[in-house]
């Protein structure tokens, strides 16, 4: 079984769980996700991948996080972050934090800053 199978089954699995958790049907689900019903339920039995979108809808849906639908546990999750980014060291991971939280103007002058010192 390939990635792509084991994700289309995890996702069903864990849809299909979340759904019998609040107590909804198949049908009701789809409705309010905007869907057929027998597209979700494609969905469920992991033949189908939802869109992003409706990905999202679904977690509000069914109150889960995607990354409990998507199979992601703390140390994947931490996994896939370093693996993502290894060449960055905690300063700059530390710096990209602290500019998240800049004003615009701020931002501006960080930015230009920056280039004047990597020059």
């Amino acid at each position: 079984m390939d990635d792509s199978e084991k994700l289309k089954q995890g996702l069903g699995g864990a849809l299909l769980a979340a759904r019998e958790r609040s107590g909804l049907t198949q049908t009701e689900v789809a409705s309010r996700a905007g869907l057929a019903a027998a597209v979700y339920g494609r969905i469920e039995r992991g033949q189908q991948l939802p869109s992003v979108p409706t990905l999202f809808r679904l977690c509000a849906i069914l109150s889960v996080s995607s990354e409990v639908l998507l199979g992601l546990d703390a140390a994947e999750r931490a996994a896939l972050s370093t693996a993502a980014m290894p060449e960055e060291s905690p300063e700059l991971r530390r710096l990209a934090r602290l500019a998240r939280t800049l004003s615009p103007a701020a931002l501006r002058t960080l930015t230009a800053i920056a280039a004047a010192v990597g020059r």
